[in-house]
C-alpha cells in the first residue's frame, strides 16, 4: 500500500517489527505488574485497565529506528544482523488506552525515580527475556503516554501488542513495547538488551568489530524526517509529465514533541528550494503530508526535500553526516533521481 493512501493507516497495512514470536495471551489470564521505586506495587487486570481509568485516544505515528537504513547502505554495509528498510517502516493510528501517568500516580511514585521501565511478555531467544526499554519519568508523565488496549476503534491484534501495548509517541518504536506485562519504576534506564546494547547509536567511526556497548547513545527522542514516496526513482512515463509538470508527494515528521512548519523541495539538487504545500494539518505525534509541482525539462533530475519543524530543527544535508554501523534514524535530505 501507497503510505500515503490515508492519514490514518488502515491496522492490515500497518507495518510491523517483532524481535520474536507473537506471543498467546488470553485476556483473562493477563496481568500488568507495577513495581519498582512505587508506594504500592500493584497487579492490574485488563478488565480492571479498560473500566477502572479514564480511557484516552491518541492518533500518533510510530517509526522503526531503522527507517531509511538502505540509503545508508549505499554508503558502507550495514550490520548485516538489521533489516534493510526504505521508507515504509511508519505508519499512523488511532490509539485508545488509559494514561501511562494514572497507573504512576495510582501505584504512588517514589522521589529517587528517575525512569520508567517496559517489559514485554515476549520472549526473545537471544536474551531469553521479553524486549524491554525505558523512558525518562518526565516523558511518562505526559498525557499523550498511554498503556494501549485498542488500534483504530477496534481491540489491538496479537501482532500490534495485545492485549496492552506501550504507546510512547515521538519516540522510536521500539520504546512503545508491545505486551507490555511489567512496568518499573527505576533510577537509571533499563538494561535491557534492546536499551543497553540494542537501538544505540554510535559514531560514523565505530565499527561492529570495534565498538564499546557501554558507550553510545541510548536512543530514544526521534529527530525530525521528510521524504518523497512519489516518484519513486528511475524514468518517468510520458503522461506522468504533462508538458514537464511533476507532481511530487512525500511525508514528513516533527522531532521530539514539535510540528511541522514547512517543507522545501529542490529539482536540481538542492541548488535552489521551492516551498511543498501541506495537505494535512501539521499536528503533534503525527505524519503529515506534502505536495509540490515542478516544471522539469527532459533530462536527469535530483529531486530533494527537507523539513523545518517548530522547535527550529531541519535535516541533515548529507548520509555521511548520519551514517552509523547500526543504520539508525537516518534523516538526512532525501534524494530520489529521475529521468525526465
Amino acid at each position: 500500500m501507497q503510505l500515503r493512501a490515508a492519514l490514518v493507516t488502515p491496522v492490515p497495512n500497518f507495518f510491523v517489527r517483532s524481535h520474536a514470536p507473537v506471543p498467546v495471551i488470553a485476556a483473562d489470564a493477563y496481568r500488568l505488574h507495577v513495581d519498582g521505586l512505587v508506594d504500592q506495587p500493584c497487579t492490574l487486570t485488563l478488565e480492571e485497565l479498560q473500566q477502572g481509568f479514564p480511557v484516552h485516544t491518541v492518533t500518533a505515528t510510530l517509526q522503526c529506528a531503522g527507517l531509511r537504513r538502505r540509503e545508508l547502505t549505499a554508503l558502507e554495509p550495514i550490520d548485516a544482523a538489521e533489516i534493510v528498510w526504505d521508507t515504509d517502516a511508519i505508519s499512523t493510528a488511532r490509539w485508545t488506552g488509559v494514561r501511562l501517568s494514572d497507573i504512576l500516580r495510582r501505584a504512588g511514585v517514589q522521589p529517587a525515580a528517575a525512569h520508567v521501565g517496559f517489559l514485554g511478555l515476549d520472549q526473545v531467544a537471544k536474551t531469553q527475556d521479553g524486549l524491554g526499554g525505558s523512558i525518562p519519568l518526565a516523558k511518562a508523565l505526559e498525557d499523550d503516554v498511554l498503556l494501549a488496549y485498542g488500534m483504530n476503534d477496534a481491540p489491538l491484534l496479537p501482532i500490534h501488542g495485545y492485549p496492552l501495548r506501550a504507546l510512547v509517541p515521538g519516540y522510536i518504536g521500539a520504546r512503545s513495547v508491545k505486551w507490555v506485562g511489567r512496568i518499573t519504576l527505576q533510577v537509571a534506564p533499563s538494561t535491557n538488551h534492546f536499551q543497553a546494547r540494542a537501538y544505540k547509536l554510535f559514531p560514523s567511526s565505530v565499527r561492529a568489530e570495534t565498538v564499546n556497548w557501554d558507550e553510545g547513545e541510548m536512543l530514544g527522542v526521534l529527530p525530525i524526517n521528510s521524504f518523497i514516496t512519489s516518484p519513486q526513482a528511475g524514468v518517468l512515463p510520458t503522461n506522468e509529465t504533462r508538458r514537464g509538470a511533476v507532481l511530487v508527494q512525500g511525508i514528513a515528521l516533527a522531532g521530539g514533541d514539535a510540528v511541522i512548519e514547512r517543507v522545501e523541495l529542490s529539482n536540481d539538487s538542492g541548488q535552489s528550494w521551492t516551498a511543498a504545500t501541506l495537505t494535512s494539518p501539521p499536528q503533534q505525534w503525527m505524519w503529515c503530508f506534502w505536495e509540490a509541482t515542478c516544471s522539469l525539462s527532459p533530462g536527469s533530475h535530483e529531486l530533494v526535500v527537507r523539513a523545518f519543524d517548530s522547535a527550529g530543527h531541519t535535516q541533515p544535508m548529507h548520509l555521511a553526516d548520519v551514517w552509523n554501523f547500526k543504520g539508525y534514524v537516518n534523516n538526512a535530505y532525501h534524494r530520489v533521481r529521475i529521468s525526465v
